[in-house]
């Protein structure tokens, strides 16, 4: 009754095509029993007539996932089902408790028990703490997960996201599970989206209402906003409304711009004529009667239809206009048991029909419960009985003060069948991670706590307090929930300290730092016993350690273990000790932890992780293989070992871990990606690209997978396509120094040496202690004669990384580029002992030791790098080279055969081919010049600049030919195509061989050394 304008609005947007409607978004407002409820119910009865998809959500949804979730379980009731977000939320919810408890089942074995009456369970993971911060991400509050309400600091949570993802990977190892755990709403949210495009091309409309939005704005007020008039998360169906019941008006900080597409609903008490209707209605037409009703009602909706329900027929049945209200409310029950039931039903915070035998012990409970959900001030939604607040409010004055006694027997009845319920629960198995983890139980616990408070909070509050420890070891959204509860119980009792303690607690966790907050609040001032102490300063240290505050982390960690010595405190320590460097002490607190819990899974992984960050694989891989043991269904333990064994080059051994974890999780990105870098290390591109392009296709927002694969790409020579990859990467991640310095060695060897500058000197900005950029870096500086700049930033790299032997190899070719033939080779020296294999770094020792004259010893460093690499041109050329300098002619043409025969087009082997023969008087050697013209000449347009070898061949054999003339001309050429230093230097030294072999070169070859040298000194 009532409300008829409103209605009729509402109606009215109903009627209009989607295409054409100019209301999608109503905001009902207004003091509390103003009727907002009711009058969402009748819309809600108005949107249903209408053959509409409904969905109603309150603050039992703590936040944006829960209303999401609501929002799916209510259309499936309707036959309607969003199966894609369903999997995915199911997905959502397990990733979520892996990163929570990991190897739980062995880690609480026996101390399910102890949790349910909150002593600290042993042993959890690590990150149990870090994923009860995650709830900021299914509240919205995490940076690129959604809604962002400015409750919480923003640069003090993307200060810690990156270390959550680092942690939470430590756990999962895979990309795409930790995106979702870090990010759910950026998953969630598209998923959820799309299935309500589905279902609302099945109907005329889709109608959402949220109720108590003064409790539920501040969560969901930048989620919704972000679905109604962007397109973040996807575009919202056209036929899609949204109705708003709350007290005040709209945040104008979130809705500001947005205002004027509000379709505002404010209600007030009723008028006069409303209040006469609705009285009307009931049969109540006596004038007297109606002016007593009205006038004790205050017109207020919910007063006013409770006042009506017994429909007196005179005034005197109303009642005395100097009682109390709920006794007015009351008098038109004549049945007194019914009375006091309803007095007493107002005690719980919710109803079902057990708790209403608690509170009333009637025999026939089920037919009187059915009537009191009847009652106006009884709202009875998705599933959940309470009472209207103001309704509630004032009966649970009326019974606080009439009988205080009773007032607490009451409550603690009440507080006992909740005992019970939570006795029942724990007759059966816990879950994995304790009875915290089971909805129900911390529904009933929940309740218990309340009535107890309720009851007595003076001695309630201590073990309440206690309580909300281990909700925030459940997560955050648990924590708030208790701390909401917290506040309501001192409201409801009327204790300040209790209020007090509530109101304090949601201020911290609603500030930058909520988890160290709400703990140092609880630890200085909640009088708690030694084990919540001890487990106040873990939950402590776990977060400090989230925000890379490791001494204090340690601090923290260190104090629980005075309190008591569990396994979950020495491993909180050894993780701080661990990511502070100190990896001896970690390994002595891991060690103990397994002396005392020689069957808990994470210890062994953890301790396995330090080892493998000590680079001591063999005690990593025992401790992997205990863990492995012990859980044989661990991917990432699976994982980590099969890492640890590729670290060791035994990729045999790592292909078989890695595959057994793919078997068992085919989805995992991070361990399809992982079997993709050994295939790749091991030479096996065809079977890495696979693997690589399985995680690209599972996840294509996967900077990482993205980036492996176009570096698998880089090392198969397809440039092209590596570069297509990391452009992809980095438009994911534009700040990713890894990706960025691939992308640089990609431009490097197509030749894009600008590109490659710019991407490796950002990714060198970006992360200046990495030596893989700055090596690369210099090879490009390298590459484009800037000797001393490669010089500075391999050395700068060598300091970083001095097990480098590709580094030191680089820097040693810069050395022998300048001439400094003795720091070249101490650096091939110094590669070769940390990489006595290196073909490549074998045969440039070779080339600097023939250039400084000492051919003995780099013949036989060819004769290794030959051996190693016979098909290789490089080893065979320049061993021919000695051989010929050395005078040693048979051999050098061997050499040069052989080459030919593998590379016939070679400029370079053709020249000295020639040479040869040339010195053996073998006339056969002016075939071989010609061959090496053919091959060394520029084609028409092609820039000299990109062919300063062939030039600087072709100065060679017209000097071989004695065409002194055309070598000149073709020294100009090569002079002024800018080569190289090297190249310069290289083009001296050989031409001075030529002195023994060509009669004529006497008279020319000074003038050729004087502009070559001229050339040198300019470039420096």
């Amino acid at each position: 009754m009532g409300r008829q304008g409103e209605q009729a609005a509402f109606s009215e947007a109903l009627q209009q095509s989607p295409e054409d409607a100019t209301q999608f978004l109503f905001h009902i407002r207004g003091p509390a029993g103003v009727g907002k409820s009711t009058l969402m119910r009748q819309l809600e009865s108005v949107a249903r007539e209408a053959q509409a998809l409904t969905a109603y959500v309150d603050e039992s949804a703590a936040d944006v996932v829960e209303t999401m979730e609501a929002i799916s379980a209510q259309f499936a009731q309707q036959g309607v089902d969003l199966k894609g977000f369903g999997r995915l939320l199911t997905t959502y919810r397990q990733r979520r408790h892996e990163a929570a408890a990991g190897g739980a089942a062995a880690e609480g074995a026996g101390e399910a028990a102890g949790a349910g009456r909150g002593v600290e369970p042993q042993g959890p993971s690590p990150l149990s703490v870090i994923v009860s911060q995650l709830g900021l991400a299914g509240l919205g509050m995490v940076p690129g997960a959604g809604v962002f309400t400015g409750a919480v600091d923003p640069n003090q949570l993307a200060a810690g996201a990156d270390r959550v993802k680092a942690l939470l990977s430590a756990r999962l190892r895979s990309h795409e599970d930790v995106q979702l755990v870090m990010s759910p709403l950026q998953a969630l949210v598209p998923a959820f989206l799309q299935g309500l495009g589905e279902a609302a091309a099945g109907r005329p409309w889709v109608v959402l209402f949220f109720d108590t939005y003064e409790r539920t704005g501040p969560l969901l007020d930048g989620w919704l906003r972000d679905i109604l008039v962007t397109e973040r998360y996807g575009q919202l169906p056209a036929n899609v409304l949204v109705v708003l019941a709350g007290q005040p008006r709209l945040d104008a900080r979130c809705w500001g711009d947005w205002l004027d597409l509000v379709t505002d609903l404010p209600l007030d008490v009723f008028t006069d004529a409303e209040a006469r209707q609705l009285l009307a209605a009931k049969g109540i037409i006596d004038e007297k009667v109606t002016e007593v009703v009205i006038e004790l009602s205050g017109r207020l909706p919910v007063l006013v239809s409770t006042l009506a329900e017994a429909r007196p027929a005179s005034v005197a049945e109303v009642g005395d206009p100097s009682g109390t209200a709920v006794e007015r409310f009351l008098k038109w029950e004549a049945n007194p048991a019914r009375r006091a039931a309803a007095l007493a039903c107002a005690l719980p915070l919710e109803l079902d029909e057990d708790v209403y035998r608690t509170v009333v012990d009637d025999e026939e409970a089920g037919e009187q419960f059915g009537w009191l959900r009847s009652m106006p001030f009884v709202i009875d939604r998705a599933g959940r009985t309470r009472y209207h607040d103001v309704v509630r409010s004032a009966m649970l004055r009326l019974q606080r003060q009439q009988s205080p006694l009773r007032w607490q027997e009451q409550h603690t009845r009440l507080a006992d069948a909740f005992r019970q319920r939570l006795g029942r629960l724990e007759e059966g198995t816990a879950p994995d991670d304790g009875w915290w983890a089971d909805d129900r139980w911390r529904t009933y616990r929940l309740q218990e706590t309340y009535h107890r408070l309720c009851a007595d909070h003076r001695a309630a509050l201590p073990s309440a307090l206690r309580d909300l420890l281990d909700a925030h070891d459940h997560d955050i959204t648990t924590l708030r929930r208790w701390v909401r509860t917290l506040i309501q119980a001192g409201h409801d009792v009327d204790a300040g300290a209790v209020r007090k303690w509530g109101q304090e607690l949601l201020t911290a966790l609603d500030g930058p730092r909520p988890g160290i907050s709400a703990l140092t609040l609880l630890l200085s001032r909640g009088g708690l016993d030694s084990s919540g102490q001890c487990l106040g300063h873990l939950l402590r240290g776990w977060e400090h350690r989230r925000l890379d505050e490791h001494e204090q982390a340690l601090a923290d960690c260190t104090t629980a273990l005075g309190l008591d010595r569990t396994g979950r405190a020495l491993r909180g320590r050894g993780e701080s000790y661990r990511r502070l460097g100190r990896h001896a002490e970690a390994l002595a607190d891991f060690d103990e932890a397994i002396e005392r819990e020689p069957g808990i899974v994470w210890a062994f992984e953890s301790r396995g992780v330090t080892y493998q960050s000590m680079g001591r694989y063999e005690e990593a891989l025992a401790d992997y293989t205990r863990a492995v043991d012990l859980d044989p269904g661990s991917v990432w333990v699976l994982g980590s070992r099969g890492l640890t064994y590729h670290s060791m080059g035994r990729y045999e051994e790592a292909l078989a871990d890695y595959t057994r974890a793919v078997d068992l999780d085919p989805g995992s990105v991070w361990v399809l990606g992982s079997r993709g870098l050994t295939y790749h290390s091991m030479g096996r591109h065809a079977e890495a690209l696979a693997d690589y392009t399985r995680a690209v296709d599972l996840d294509p927002g996967s900077a990482w997978a993205l980036g492996s694969r176009g570096a698998n790409y880089h090392s198969m020579g397809c440039y092209d396509e590596a570069l297509a990859d990391f452009d992809r990467a980095l438009a994911l991640d534009p700040d990713s120094a890894w990706i960025l310095a691939n992308r640089g060695a990609a431009h490097r060897r197509s030749g894009r040496y600008a590109d490659a500058l710019a991407d490796l000197t950002r990714a060198v900005d970006l992360d200046p202690d990495s030596a893989w950029p700055l090596a690369n870096r210099g090879e490009t500086h390298r590459l484009t004669g800037r000797y001393d700049e490669a010089l500075a930033d391999f050395t700068r790299a060598v300091d970083l990384d001095p097990g480098s032997a590709w580094v030191l190899g680089s820097r040693g070719q810069t050395h022998d580029a300048t001439g400094r033939y003795e720091e070249a080779l101490a650096d091939f020296d110094r590669a070769l002992a940390l990489d006595p294999d290196a073909a490549w770094i074998i045969a440039d020792r070779g080339v600097t030791r023939r250039l400084a004259g000492r051919y003995d010893e780099a013949l036989a460093d060819f004769d290794r790098a030959v051996e190693m690499t016979p098909d290789s041109l490089r080893p065979l050329v320049n061993r021919g080279v000695t051989h010929r300098v050395a005078g040693r002619y048979e051999e050098a043409r061997a050499d040069l055969d052989r080459a030919l025969a593998i590379d016939g087009s070679s400029g370079w082997a053709h020249y000295e081919k020639a040479v040869v023969l040339y010195a053996v008087d073998d006339p056969e050697y002016e075939a071989y010049c010609a061959r090496a013209i053919e091959r060394c000449t520029p084609a028409p347009g092609q820039s000299t600049a990109d062919t300063a070898s062939d030039v600087g061949n072709l100065v060679l054999v017209h000097c071989l030919m004695s065409d002194w003339a055309t070598a000149e001309g073709h020294l100009a050429a090569f002079v002024g195509c800018g080569p190289e230093r090297g190249q310069l230097r290289e083009l001296l030294v050989v031409l001075e061989t030529l002195r023994s072999v060509v009669p004529s070169a006497e008279g020319h070859l000074p003038s050729f050394r004087r502009r070559l040298q001229t050339a040198l000194d300019a470039s420096r």
